[in-house]
C-alpha cells in the first residue's frame, strides 16, 4: 500500500492532523504544515502477506500509521504518538467515531520518562556535537600520516614533514623497522645508503598506518621517528565526521544557527525544552499538552536569546527535576499491554462488521 492510497481515503482514514509547529502553535511564516493520521487496512491487506504498517511522503511531512502499529507505538510511549492522540481540536482535520476507544490515560506511564526526556537527552548530545562543528571546523585539505610523525632530536620531537625538508628527502626514499619494546616507535632509514628498495613511510593518503621495509644486516638508521597513530585515528574520525555533516546539513537552518550569533542549532534546542516542559508535565498533571502554554518562552529559545551554557546548565537542572517527579508520581511503570491488546481487537471488530 502506497501514500496516495491512503491520504484523504475517507474509507481507510481514521485520524487525519495537522501536526509539528502548527500543534503546537509554534509555526512561524516559513514553517511547512506537517500531517500525520491513522488508517485502518481493510481485510485483505491485514489477513493477506502485505501488511502496512505506515506509509510517508519523501520528506517525512506526511506521515500516516496503520491502525496496529499506532497502538504498538502508544504502548511504548513515542512522543509523535501520544502527540498525535493528543492533538488539538483546531487541527484535527478527520476522526473516525472508532478512535474514541482509544483513551490517552490507558497509555500515559513512567515509560515518558525516558520516551521524552530521553529523546530530549538525544538533542542536548546533538546540540554539542553541532557546537563542537562550529567552533571546530576541519580544513578541506586532509592531513596524511606524516603530519602525525615525528623524530627525535635529542630532548626535542621535529615534526617529520620539517626533517624531511632540512634532510633533501623525500617519504618515499625512507624505510621503517619497528623498535622493539616502543610503541609506535621506528627506527628510519634512507635509500642511500641501503642497497634494497626501501617501501617509503606511507603507501598513500588512504593509508591507515606506517609502512615497513625489510632491512639488510648491517644497515645504519638516519632517525628515530615516532607515529601518533592514536592522533591519527582520532583525526581521520573527525575528518570523516564533520565533512559528512557539511555534505548532508541543512544549510539555510546552519545559517539561521550563525545569524543569531549563539552558534548552536536554536530550532533544535527550543523542541529539547518543548520535550522536557511536555514530560514535566505528563508526571505532574497525566496529560499531553501539544499546544504549548510556554510558547513565548520556547521561541525565545528559537531566536537564540540564551547563551548556549546557560541552556545546557538549564536542562541538566530540569533532567534532575523529572527524575524526581517520575520516581514519586502515580504512573503505572508502563502500559497495560492486555488492555491495549482488547481495545485494539474491539476497534478492529467494529471496522470490519
Amino acid at each position: 500500500m502506497k501514500l496516495d492510497e491512503v491520504h484523504d481515503n475517507k474509507q481507510l482514514m481514521l485520524l487525519q492532523c495537522i501536526s509539528g509547529s502548527n500543534a503546537y502553535g509554534l509555526a512561524l511564516p516559513t514553517s511547512d504544515t506537517d500531517i500525520k493520521g491513522v488508517f485502518g487496512i481493510d481485510k485483505a491487506g491485514y489477513y493477506g502477506l502485505h501488511y502496512t504498517p505506515q506509509v510517508a511522503n519523501d520528506t517525512n511531512d506526511i506521515v500516516y500509521y496503520e491502525l496496529r502499529r499506532f497502538v504498538e507505538l502508544l504502548v511504548r510511549n513515542n512522543p509523535n504518538i501520544l502527540e498525535l492522540l493528543n492533538t488539538p481540536a483546531d487541527c484535527v482535520l478527520y476522526r473516525h467515531p472508532v478512535m474514541d476507544e482509544i483513551r490517552p490515560e490507558l497509555f500515559l506511564s513512567k515509560l515518558c520518562r525516558e520516551s521524552f526526556a530521553g529523546y530530549a537527552q538525544t538533542q542536548i548530545k546533538k546540540a554539542r556535537g553541532l557546537n563542537k562543528k562550529i567552533f571546530n571546523p576541519v580544513a578541506k585539505e586532509r592531513k596524511t600520516i606524516i603530519d602525525f610523525c615525528y623524530v627525535i632530536s635529542g630532548y626535542a620531537a621535529v615534526p617529520l614533514h620539517l626533517w624531511l625538508e632540512k634532510q633533501g628527502y623525500t617519504q618515499e626514499d625512507c624505510g621503517l623497522v619497528c623498535i622493539a619494546h616502543a610503541r609506535d616507535t621506528y627506527a628510519l632509514f634512507h635509500q642511500s645508503n641501503i642497497a634494497t628498495r626501501l617501501q617509503g613511510i606511507y603507501s598513500g593518503e588512504a593509508a591507515n598506518d606506517v609502512r615497513l621495509s625489510s632491512i639488510p644486516e648491517g644497515g645504519v638508521p638516519v632517525a628515530t621517528m615516532t607515529f601518533n597513530k592514536d592522533g591519527y585515528s582520532a583525526y581521520c574520525k573527525d575528518y570523516r565526521e564533520y565533512w559528512e555533516w557539511v555534505e548532508k546539513r541543512n544549510d539555510a537552518r546552519y545559517e539561521n544557527t550563525l545569524g543569531h550569533g549563539k552558534n548552536y542549532d536554536a530550532k533544535n534546542m527550543m523542541h529539547t525544552f518543548r520535550l522536557l516542559h511536555m514530560a514535566e508535565e505528563i508526571a505532574r498533571e497525566g496529560v499531553v499538552n501539544v499546544r504549548r502554554l510556554d510558547r513565548e518562552y520556547l521561541l525565545k529559545i528559537r531566536a537564540g536569546e540564551f547563551a548556549y551554557d546557560d541552556l545546557l546548565r538549564m536542562a541538566d537542572e530540569k533532567l534532575a527535576l523529572i527524575d524526581d517527579l517520575y520516581a514519586k508520581c502515580n504512573l503505572p511503570d508502563e502500559p497495560d499491554e492486555e488492555a491495549a491488546n482488547e481495545v485494539l481487537v474491539r476497534m478492529r471488530e467494529q471496522l470490519y462488521e
